[in-house]
C-alpha cells in the first residue's frame, strides 16, 4: 500500500492527463482508468515493501559479518531508494563491506561514492585513505587523512595516516634485504594464509585454505568461499612441494579452521575454529592430539568467556605459554589484541588471559603472533605505523613484556595485509601471507629469506721502510666468534681471505676480527676490522707494513732527569709498544741499549747508561716478559746522535740543552729469533723488581 498521499495523487494527475480529454466524462472510461491505476499502485507498494526487506536483509547481513552476502543487497536497494540520506547510507556500508572482505579497490570506489553522496560521518574519508593506502596511491592517501585529521583533530589516526604514508614510501624506495617469494605451488585461485611447520624437522607445512574439496559443503558468507580447512604440503630437498592434502583425522570441520600452531614435539597442534552456526561467528582456540599417521578429534580450550572471540594461537617451545588473538575480552585496548595465557603445571590449568598492554596493543587490530625460538614476538597489526593493511611488527622480550616494536618493513611488508609469519627455528627464513598484488588468490603464502652480507678481506704486506712487497708472510685471521684461519702472501705481496672451498665465508656478520702478520726477520704487526653494524656486502681492504728486526729501533722518547736512571711514570706508558711487540713476537730476544749525552767522563757515562738500560729491562720484567729474552747494554756516550760540534755553535743554554736531552735515548734491537721459553712447571715466579731511585748517588753523572 502506498503510504505517501502526495505521491499517490500525483499518479492520479498523470493518469487523468494521459486520457483522452473528449471521453474522460463517461463512466466506463472512468473504470478503467481506476483498474489500470489500481494495478500501478500495487506495484509501486511491492516495490517498496522489496526495497525495505533487501535493507533489512542486508543490515542483517552486515551486523552479523557476513558481509560478502550484504553486499549485493546494499547495491540493489540503493539503486532503488530516492532519500538521499538513507541512498548515502547504503553507500557507504557497501564500501564498508568491500573493506571489511578485503578488498582496497572497490572499497576505494565506493567510499569515494559514499563521499560524493554527502555521506555525514567523516569516518568515510579515514576509510578511504587507508583504502588508497593499501592501494599504494600513498600521496592521494595522504591528502584525505589530513582532510580527515581537520575533520576530527582528536582522532591521531589522521596525522599518524599522513605519516605512516610518507615512511611507507621510504621503505618501499629502500627495502631490506630479505628475499620474498610467492610459494606458487602451494597457492590456489582461493584464500591459503597461516602456514605452520609441523616438527622441527622443517620438511611439512600446515597452512589453511579455502580451495574446494572443504570439508564443509556450503560457501562463506563472509568471504563469499568455502569454508576453510588445514592443509599440509611436504618439502623436498630441492625445496619443491607436494601436492597439499588436506590433513587426516578430526581436526577439520563443517566450520572454519583457522591459524594454527605445533608444540616442540609435534604431537600437539593449536588452532582456531570458527562456529558458522552462532550468530556472532564465534571463534575458539582448541588442540588436537597426533594419534599415528592423523589426528585425533579437537578439543576446546576454553580461553575466554561465552562473550570473547579467540585464535591465531602460538605455542612457546616448552609449552608453557600461549600467545592468541582476542576480541570482546574483559581489559582489551581497542580492536582485537594480543593476549597471553600461561600453563599452571600444579594445577595443570591454564590460567587467565593477560593483555600485552600498550607496547604492542593499540586501538586498531593486532592478530597472528608468533612467538620465535629467541623469544622475540612476531605479530600483525593496522594500529601501529605501517605500509598499508596488516603490517608485520616484532619486538624483543624484556622480563615478562616486550618493547622496541619495530615494523619489518619492504619487502616482507607490502600495501596490503601480511600476516601469519614463522621462522624456520633460529634462521631467517620460513614463510608468511599477503594478499599483494601479483598472487594467485586473494591471500598467498610466501617464502622469505634473508641472505647473508658477503664480506672479504684483502691487503698487501710490504716492508714498512722500503715499501717491497713481502713474498710468503703468515696471515692469520682471528674473529671474535672463536675461528681462526691462515694464509700467506703471494708473489705480489698479496693474500685474501673470501670463500672456503666448501663455498663457507671466512668472514662473517656481526664479528669482530684481529689481522696478524708475521714473517721471518720482520718484526709481526697486526690490523683489526668489524662487520659489527656493517649492513651492505663489503670488501674490507688491510694493508699491514712490517718493519725489519735487522735494524736498530729508537723507541718511544724517554727522558731522564740529568745523571738520573731511573724510569718516571709518564714514561712507562711509553713502553707500551714494545711490551705489545715482545708479546706478539715471543721468539725474540731483544737488546735494550741506553745512551747518555757527552758530558761528564766517559767511564761514568758508560755505567750511568747501564743502569738506564737496566731500569727499562726491570719494567718490562715485572709487565710479564722473561728476564733471559732481555739484555741491558750501556752505550755511554758512544753513540751519540748530536755531536758537540753542532751543539756548541748554539747561542743559549736552553738550545744546548735541548740537543744535549736527544743523546739521552734508550733503543731495542734483536739478537735472536730462536728464543724457547722455559716449560719447568716448579719454576718459581719472578719476583716482583723495583725500579731504584737514583735521586742519592752522588757519581755517574752527565756533565760533572
Amino acid at each position: 500500500m502506498i503510504k505517501n498521499k502526495q505521491y499517490l495523487f500525483v499518479c492520479l494527475n498523470n493518469l487523468f492527463i494521459l486520457a483522452p480529454r473528449n471521453c474522460i466524462t463517461k463512466k466506463k472510461e472512468i473504470m478503467k482508468i481506476v483498474k489500470l491505476f489500481t494495478v500501478v499502485a500495487l506495484f509501486f507498494a511491492s516495490g517498496f515493501t522489496t526495497l525495505s526487506a533487501q535493507n533489512k536483509e542486508a543490515d542483517k547481513m552486515y551486523n552479523s559479518n557476513q558481509y560478502f552476502n550484504a553486499i549485493e543487497l546494499y547495491k540493489k536497494a540503493a539503486t532503488k531508494e530516492k532519500n538521499k540520506t538513507k541512498k548515502a547510507e547504503m553507500t557507504f556500508k557497501t564500501a564498508d563491506c568491500y573493506r571489511l572482505v578485503n578488498d582496497p579497490k572497490q572499497a576505494e570506489v565506493w567510499f569515494a561514492k559514499a563521499i560524493k553522496a554527502k555521506y555525514p560521518n567523516p569516518i568515510a574519508t579515514l576509510y578511504l585513505a587507508d583504502a588508497k593506502k593499501i592501494n599504494e596511491k600513498y600521496s592521494e592517501a595522504i591528502v584525505d587523512y589530513n582532510e580527515y585529521a581537520k575533520a576530527v583533530p582528536s582522532d591521531v589516526r589522521g596525522t599518524e595516516g599522513a605519516k605512516s604514508c610518507e615512511m611507507a614510501q621510504k621503505w618501499k624506495d629502500n627495502p631490506t634485504r630479505y628475499e620474498v617469494n610467492n610459494a606458487a605451488q602451494i597457492n590456489g585461485k582461493f584464500q591459503d594464509f597461516s602456514p605452520t611447520f609441523a616438527d622441527r624437522k622443517y620438511l611439512t607445512l600446515y597452512f589453511t585454505s579455502a580451495r574446494e574439496g572443504a570439508t564443509g559443503n556450503s560457501a562463506d558468507g563472509t568471504t563469499g568461499q568455502s569454508f576453510t580447512d588445514i592443509y599440509e604440503t611436504k618439502i623436498d630437498k630441492k625445496g619443491a612441494y607436494s601436492t597439499p592434502v588436506i590433513i587426516v583425522g578430526g581436526l577439520n570441520s563443517s566450520d572454519n579452521e583457522g591459524a594454527s600452531s605445533v608444540n616442540k614435539k609435534g604431537s600437539r597442534i593449536y588452532f582456531t575454529r570458527c562456529d558458522v552456526e552462532k550468530k556472532t561467528l564465534g571463534c575458539a582456540v582448541f588442540y588436537s592430539d597426533k594419534k599415528g599417521t592423523s589426528w585425533g578429534d579437537a578439543i576446546n580450550l576454553n580461553l575466554a568467556t561465552d562473550t570473547g572471540r579467540v585464535g591465531h594461537p602460538s605455542i612457546n617451545d616448552d609449552e608453557t605459554v600461549i600467545y592468541f588473538c582476542g576480541t570482546d575480552l574483559p581489559g582489551g585496548m581497542g580492536g582485537r589484541d594480543i593476549w597471553t595465557i600461561e600453563f599452571d603445571k600444579k594445577t595443570k590449568a591454564w590460567g587467565k588471559p593477560v593483555n600485552l598492554g600498550p607496547t604492542i596493543n593499540t586501538a586498531g587490530d593486532e592478530m597472528y603472533p608468533y612467538i620465535a625460538t629467541d623469544g622475540t614476538l612476531y605479530f600483525s597489526s593496522n594500529g601501529q605505523a605501517g605500509m598499508g593493511g596488516l603490517d608485520i611488527f616484532k619486538a624483543e622480550k624484556s622480563g615478562s613484556s616486550f618493547t622496541n616494536v619495530q615494523n619489518m618493513k619492504s619487502p616482507l611488508n607490502s600495501a596490503g595485509d601480511d600476516f601469519g609469519i614463522v621462522f624456520q627455528g633460529s634462521k631467517q627464513q620460513g614463510y608468511f601471507t599477503s594478499n599483494r598484488p601479483g598472487g594467485k588468490g586473494s591471500d598467498d603464502i610466501y617464502s622469505f629469506r634473508l641472505p647473508p652480507i658477503l664480506f672479504s678481506l684483502n691487503g698487501t704486506i710490504t716492508d714498512v721502510d722500503t715499501k717491497a712487497k713481502l713474498v710468503g708472510a703468515v696471515v692469520k685471521l682471528v674473529g671474535s666468534d672463536g675461528a681462526s684461519v691462515e694464509t700467506t702472501s703471494d708473489a705480489n705481496g698479496y693474500y685474501k681471505f673470501d670463500v672456503t672451498p666448501e663455498g663457507k665465508r671466512y668472514v662473517n656478520e656481526k664479528t669482530s676480527y684481529t689481522i696478524n702478520a708475521t714473517m721471518d726477520k720482520y718484526f709481526g704487526n697486526k690490523s683489526s676490522f668489524t662487520t659489527v653494524g656493517v649492513e651492505v656486502a663489503t670488501d674490507f681492504t688491510k694493508d699491514i707494513a712490517l718493519k725489519t728486526t735487522k735494524t736498530v729501533i729508537k723507541l718511544p722518547e724517554i727522558l731522564y732527569d740529568l745523571a738520573k736512571w731511573d724510569l718516571k711514570p709518564q714514561y712507562q706508558d711509553s713502553l707500551n709498544g714494545l711490551l705489545q711487540t715482545l708479546n706478539d713476537n715471543p721468539t725474540l730476544v731483544v737488546e735494550l741499549g741506553s745512551h747518555t749525552d757527552s758530558r761528564g767522563d766517559n767511564k761514568s757515562n758508560a755505567k750511568l747508561a747501564l743502569k738506564r738500560a737496566q731500569s727499562v729491562v726491570e719494567y718490562l720484567i715485572a709487565k710479564g716478559v722473561a728476564a733471559d729474552r732481555l739484555v741491558a747494554k750501556g752505550y755511554g756516550e758512544d753513540m751519540l746522535l748530536i755531536k758537540d760540534t753542532e751543539i756548541n755553535v748554539l747561542k743559549t743554554t736552553d738550545e744546548k740543552e735541548a740537543l744535549h736531552s736527544k743523546n739521552r735515548r734508550t733503543t731495542f734491537k734483536v739478537l735472536r729469533e730462536d728464543y724457547v721459553p722455559k716449560t719447568d712447571p716448579n719454576a718459581p715466579p719472578a719476583a716482583p723488581v723495583k725500579i731504584q731511585d737514583s735521586s742519592n748517588e752522588g757519581t755517574d753523572e752527565e756533565g760533572e
